[in-house]
């Protein structure tokens, strides 16, 4: 298996960053191939924009996601957008591993998105959900917070996680097509032991062990709908 791991964190020595160093330990212990997306340290651009762009195909009025199919079979798309391009088409599984930032992703990671799911590869017309342009691969998201666990579901302070998690696990991972696991969650990780910490890094390599016995989340389908994407009754 072929494994990307993209890593929003601003802080190296961060507990984010230890889960990250624990995927890329168990798997390649596991004899896969992993790759790491670090894009703090990359220093990566999140802004969407017509600089993504070396020619255009309308230079008056920016259509970005007319311009990234356009871009990507003239060549003519950012360098760093097509490197990440590259490894996600190469990969079998992708994680994402970020902390929750105000019940969201960090805008770094979402600059990724909006930028590296490229409109014609990854999605398009009505290649989405399990038609979309990464159907057939995995994808999984590990995340931290610094809430404790009973504060999140339903009737609890904070509402379910997966209303955090939503425009990622659905709007985002399964709308291109992903198979998407269930999350990992490392709860309350900057008030707790690190006793407590290893025990999140040991549950996670278990987890990362397992992965091939897991069954994805359920999405719609698109056989669910008609033509008009009406449910089928």
């Amino acid at each position: 298996m072929k494994a990307l791991i993209v890593h929003a964190h601003p802080e190296p020595q961060s507990f984010t960053a230890a889960l990250r160093d624990q995927a890329v330990a168990t798997l390649e212990g596991q004899g896969h191939e992993v790759k790491v997306s670090d894009l703090y340290a990359m220093q990566w651009n999140p802004v969407a924009s017509a600089a993504d762009f070396s020619s255009r195909e309308n230079p008056e009025y920016l259509v970005y996601a007319l311009e990234q199919r356009l871009g990507v079979k003239k060549q003519s798309i950012a360098a760093d957008i097509q490197g990440e391009l590259d490894k996600l088409l190469w990969a079998d599984l992708l994680i994402l591993n970020f902390p929750i930032f105000w019940f969201s992703a960090p805008a770094m990671l979402k600059g990724w998105i909006d930028r590296v799911l490229v409109s014609g590869v990854c999605y398009g017309g009505k290649r989405f959900y399990d038609q979309g342009g990464l159907a057939g691969k995995r994808a999984m998201v590990t995340v931290t917070l610094g809430g404790r666990e009973h504060m999140f579901g339903e009737g609890a302070i904070h509402g379910p996680l997966e209303d955090m998690l939503r425009p990622i696990l659905r709007g985002t991972l399964a709308y291109v097509g992903y198979d998407v696991l269930a999350p990992f969650v490392a709860w309350h990780v900057p008030y707790i032991s690190a006793e407590a910490r290893q025990d999140f890094l040991v549950g996670y390599a278990q987890r990362l062990q397992g992965l091939a016995d897991e069954q994805p989340l359920v999405f719609p389908k698109l056989e669910q709908f008609d033509e008009a994407l009406y449910p089928l009754r």
